[in-house]
């Protein structure tokens, strides 16, 4: 429903510079269709380059009112929060836009469309609502169609959750096409669904029908590819998160025949909420170990995929940091390893053909 052209503005209340806002963050680094503003009241007037490290030039502004200024036609939720709850703080911006004319798109659990308040704000002919995280109609259990494709199917699969897993394979994507090659993306989040205009928000399908949305998406995309395309599935979650059930599902429903494995230097432990208690991230070559064991398992075509390179989150590292972890990483594993934000994907692009 968003068109690849249509004016956005992102609604960030507090995410400018926070994990929270991944969803508005990944739009503005890699959406290729007009971003006119940002709104975040706790930096209106700032430059968003300093605040977020992002190099684009959108103004960040307080307010719907002020964002009107500058032509928006849609209004994008740009927080994931915990819970996917619609933050109270964001709601009068949202009635200011819906009333204003805007659509509006949500990747919140929160159904902003069955809000009587918003929906009843909608007062343009075909004015829309896009609440993308729903279930998909017509689902069925998935059956290992995608392994009969031809073209190669990579997976990204993490250490934790948001550690970067669609970053690298939108980079890897934007290397192989400035390469000329057949480069596909599956979202399988509310972000990679809104920069790309095509997925499954995987976490409001209902468990039993998980690897058959996967595999629909998959199928998908890869309508006309050939054995040369390649499509880059982005991974959910991870097995070492105890919160986390994604990872079989994508692994069954894409049939991928190579694994990206994506891990944010240093950390050790999987990302918690205050007062739950910590645990601790495998050693990288037992993680490994059970992906391909697991991505061997429920399939028709007898092949064992591997894990064939590692995408390491480096963002929190000054340049030198980042290049000895690299190296310590590639050394430890005997894979390639590169930061694909940082350093670019052309090594990561290369091991995984």
């Amino acid at each position: 429903m968003l068109s690849p052209s249509a004016p956005v503005v992102l609604l960030q209340h507090g995410g400018l510079n926070d994990l929270s806002g991944k969803t508005g963050l990944a739009m503005l680094r890699y959406r290729s269709g007009p971003i006119v503003a940002v709104i975040d009241p706790a930096f209106a007037g700032s430059d968003l380059q300093q605040v977020s490290g992002i190099e684009r030039a959108v103004p960040v502004v307080a307010d719907m009112a002020a964002a009107l200024a500058y032509g928006p036609e849609v209004a994008v939720v740009g927080l994931a929060p915990s819970g996917g709850r619609l933050p109270q703080a964001m709601r009068a911006d949202l009635l200011a836009a819906l009333q204003a004319g805007l659509n509006l798109a949500s990747g919140l659990h929160s159904r902003l469309g069955d809000d009587p308040e918003l929906a009843a704000a909608c007062r343009r002919a075909g004015q829309w609502i896009w609440d993308l995280r729903q279930e998909p109609a017509g689902l069925e259990v998935a059956a290992a169609r995608a392994a009969a494709l031809p073209c190669r199917r990579v997976l990204a699969v993490g250490s934790d959750m948001a550690v970067g897993k669609m970053s690298a394979c939108l980079e890897l994507q934007a290397e192989a096409r400035r390469r000329g090659l057949d480069a596909r993306f599956v979202g399988t989040g509310q972000a990679g669904i809104l920069i790309s205009g095509q997925g499954v928000a995987l976490d409001a399908v209902r468990i039993d029908y998980a690897a058959g949305a996967v595999e629909a998406a998959v199928l998908a995309a890869a309508a006309g590819a050939g054995p040369e395309a390649l499509l880059l599935v982005e991974g959910q979650g991870s097995l070492c998160h105890p919160g986390s059930s994604a990872t079989l599902p994508l692994l069954r429903g894409s049939q991928p025949t190579d694994l990206l494995l994506v891990h944010r230097a240093g950390q050790s432990h999987v990302r918690t909420r205050p007062g739950e208690v910590p645990v601790a991230i495998a050693p990288l070559s037992e993680l490994i170990a059970a992906l391909e064991a697991l991505a061997a398992l429920g399939r028709p075509d007898g092949l064992r995929p591997r894990v064939r390179a590692v995408a390491l989150n480096t963002a929190r590292l000054d340049a030198a940091a980042a290049q000895l972890a690299v190296d310590a990483t590639a050394a430890e594993l005997g894979l390639p390893c590169a930061d694909p934000v940082r350093h670019g994907a052309e090594g990561l692009l290369q091991a995984l053909r």
